[in-house]
């Protein structure tokens, strides 16, 4: 009897240890955002970036091998205009930003290295701002100290320039071709990612010094986004295929996500679900030319980094953009000259 005993309770453990391990697996299981696919549009070549306008009307497509912007309406569900801003002919558009405070919408053009302001949102421009730089990328704004930062590709550094009269106050030296950008909370200090380096770099802006760093070799550091709290940075890592939760209190990297081949640029949703553009793996000829697989989107849920969602895009999905109002995902695929825009319903 004592020896049947002891089976049955052992048996009776192991089951609900089972269990147990099956409700925690379930537990886990977090179901992401719902989302419905809208459709997807032409455009010009070469969708470089996809920006939502701050009143979710407009969607708006940097053309890197073409002559200006495409502006998308949303209500309309079709591109309504081709901005074509001066040295058009030279191409190279690369990246947008919306300062919703100045109702000003900015692009660089990577060939001339310069800005160039429209009023929003009827599109009237305004200015050219030379950065002084050399293939300029990526605009930030700060609001503190009303000023705008560059990442400049090829000179390898960021250049400050005073938003009211457009000239460059100074230039940040960096690591290889600096890429994303991210101005601290109390506007002192600018993060820059290095693609070449693998670095993740802090500066303070009026020392014009680098004061902190990390740097994983090899690494192709691209985009960085930052939570409502402004306690956490995500990064997208090409080289590594990895999204990395960045501390900015520590300045250390806290998690990591593996992801598809190449990821490109991120948003969070909600401050809880960060959704990543992969490119795909490069052609093996040429990583400029069509990839052999098509991309993809995954949503991952900070609370867990953990992956919930994967969808197909199309052939190098690069630029993406989260609305404002968070209802709606766009997404563009390089090789493929279309946008794809998706509702989230739930």
């Amino acid at each position: 009897m004592k020896k049947f005993f002891i089976i049955f309770f052992s048996l009776l453990a192991v089951s609900v240890l089972a269990q147990n391990k099956a409700l925690n697996k379930a537990a886990k299981k977090t179901e992401g955002p719902v989302l419905k696919k809208i459709g997807t549009y032409k455009c010009g070549r070469q969708p470089k970036q996809v920006l939502f306008s701050p009143d979710n009307k407009y969607v708006i497509m940097p053309l890197l091998e073409d002559n200006g912007f495409d502006i998308f309406s949303m209500s309309e569900k079709k591109i309504i205009k081709r901005i074509t801003p001066p040295n058009a002919s030279k191409q190279g558009f690369a990246e947008g930003l919306f300062i919703p405070e100045k109702n000003v919408f900015l692009v660089s053009q990577m060939t001339t290295a310069n800005l160039y302001e429209y009023s929003y949102p009827d599109f009237k421009y305004i200015r050219t701002i030379p950065t002084t730089g050399n293939w300029s990328k990526f605009i930030a704004y700060n609001s503190q100290k009303n000023l705008l930062a560059v990442s400049n590709w090829v000179s390898n550094d960021v250049s400050i320039i005073d938003y009211k009269t457009g000239k460059c106050l100074k230039k940040l030296k960096t690591g290889g071709a600096p890429r994303g950008l991210y101005f601290t909370k109390d506007g002192n200090s600018i993060i820059s990612l290095s693609f070449n380096d693998g670095l993740i770099e802090k500066f303070n802006i009026e020392q014009n010094k680098r004061t902190d760093y990390i740097k994983i070799t090899n690494a192709a550091m691209r985009h960085i986004v930052i939570n409502d709290e402004r306690t956490k940075a995500y990064i997208s890592d090409m080289y590594y295929r990895s999204i990395y939760e960045i501390n900015l209190i520590t300045f250390k990297i806290e998690r990591k996500t593996k992801v598809f081949y190449n990821p490109n640029t991120i948003d969070l949703l909600n401050n809880r679900w960060l959704f990543v553009s992969s490119r795909g793996p490069n052609n093996p000829a040429d990583y400029t030319k069509r990839s052999p697989q098509n991309g993809k989107i995954q949503i991952i849920d900070i609370k867990t980094m953990e992956i919930v969602e994967t969808f197909e895009g199309g052939n190098q999905p690069t630029g993406l953009d989260v609305s404002p109002n968070s209802k709606y995902l766009c997404f563009s695929n390089f090789q493929d000259e279309n946008i794809e825009l998706y509702e989230i319903t739930k």
